[in-house]
């Protein structure tokens, strides 16, 4: 494929949804750009969902612009308006310690440099918040923006409603403190970026640039990232690298090479000779491997991918050697767990668990060597269990079949 420019490249990849004036295309090819984007402390990790729109910020990097990431310690005490009901009010303790967690992960990982909107508008009083900022926003303007005008039936807080006023006095606070020209998001803050420029224009009769990139789903328009219900965090004390491997390796055939294109540096002719592999053998889950390397080595490390894959092999063979007992516990903790105190008999073991539902079902299931432990078959319902056979002491892998497995954990 011929070199493409810089936004070249981001379309190519779907990256832009929206840029609120053509003369940002040049700029983005030219470089040195002071951009931000910016997240509410809501918890101390971000997710993957994080991931797929701050990765764009490490792309504008690699062309020579300087990005900059706003950790809300103030909108967070606020709450940007969900579409469908009110965010839950978090304390100054819980924003305090979730900003720290941020802090640390958005330098470590993505290299940003990081500010704390608190610092700009803690001073700031209800008089001159008004006089100064809020006289510049008309109140039809701010019901037509999309995350306004879907909270007018069912009812959106004045507080709220002045999230857009507080998102607008940040741009327009970097603009004048830190040279930022640009402001960075995912394609729903749209209307709270165009209110920046919008203010900035007003107040200081200069221009201002925003892009947005569409929000990452799957097929059926749910968020990236969102499994059961749970976020898969970044920090992988909340989310192992396995169960991240585990995800991405899952992912559907028919947005995988949309993901790469999204969610890696892989080069355009290096994507496109995987979609190639994919398509003749899509079995083989080329892709998803290819999209689980790259995120996890630049989260985490190739240790921490190479475990993944020495886990999820493990797990789908039952061949557990090599792997420590923290390692299983750490790697595997999305497995039903039982704990296990002293010495217990095998069929005690299973029936008490709800491992199995009865002494009858456990007793066929052993009779048909259904039931293995470490990888070894069990057929004695009156086998006892102990710490002697656990992995360094402390754990045991209870496979029901060949699907259904268990952590036992000694306690």
């Amino acid at each position: 494929m011929e070199k493409m420019t810089l936004y070249e490249e981001l379309k190519w990849r779907g990256l832009v949804q929206d840029i609120s004036s053509p003369e940002l295309i040049d700029k983005l090819n030219e470089g040195g750009l002071t951009f931000y984007i910016g997240t509410d402390p809501t918890a101390d990790s971000m997710h993957i969902g994080h991931y797929s729109s701050f990765l764009i910020s490490k792309r504008l990097a690699k062309h020579g612009h300087h990005p900059i990431l706003l950790v809300g310690g103030a909108t967070g005490l606020i709450g940007d308006p969900k579409p469908n009901a009110e965010r839950p009010m978090i304390t100054k303790e819980e924003v305090e310690h979730n900003i720290q967690g941020l802090k640390k992960q958005a330098e470590d990982i993505f290299g940003f440099d990081v500010v704390n909107n608190y610092d700009w508008t803690k001073e700031i009083n209800v008089l001159d918040f008004l006089r100064d900022y809020g006289k510049f926003f008309n109140i039809n303007y701010m019901l037509a923006k999309d995350k306004v005008k879907s909270r007018l039936e069912t009812g959106i807080t004045y507080a709220e409603f002045s999230y857009m006023i507080l998102q607008a006095l940040d741009f327009m606070y970097l603009f004048e403190n830190r040279n930022c020209t640009l402001q960075v998001a995912g394609s729903d803050q749209w209307g709270n970026i165009t209110s920046g420029i919008e203010l900035i224009r007003k107040k200081l009769d200069k221009e201002a640039y925003g892009m947005v990139m569409p929000l990452v789903t799957d097929s059926t328009g749910k968020k990236f990232g969102k499994t059961e219900g749970n976020a898969l965090w970044l920090d992988k004390n909340k989310t192992s690298s396995y169960e991240l491997y585990q995800y991405l390796i899952n992912l559907e055939d028919s947005m995988i090479i949309q993901y790469l294109k999204m969610l890696t540096f892989l080069t355009p002719d290096e994507i496109l000779e995987i979609e190639k592999q994919h398509l003749e053998a899509p079995e083989k889950r080329i892709a998803q491997k290819a999209l689980a390397h790259e995120i996890i080595t630049d989260l985490h490390g190739e240790e921490e991918f190479n475990k993944a894959v020495q886990i999820s092999e493990a797990l789908f063979s039952g061949d557990l050697t090599g792997l420590s007992a923290d390692d299983i516990i750490v790697g595997m903790k999305m497995l039903p767990s039982v704990k296990i105190n002293g010495e217990i008999k095998l069929i005690d073991l299973l029936v008490d668990n709800q491992i199995c539902s009865s002494r009858r079902e456990a007793r066929e299931m052993l009779s048909s060597n259904a039931i293995s432990i470490n990888n070894e078959k069990y057929t004695d319902e009156n086998a006892l269990i102990n710490s002697s056979i656990a992995i360094d002491g402390k754990v045991i892998v209870i496979r029901k079949g060949k699907k259904k497995q268990y952590l036992g954990i000694f306690e």
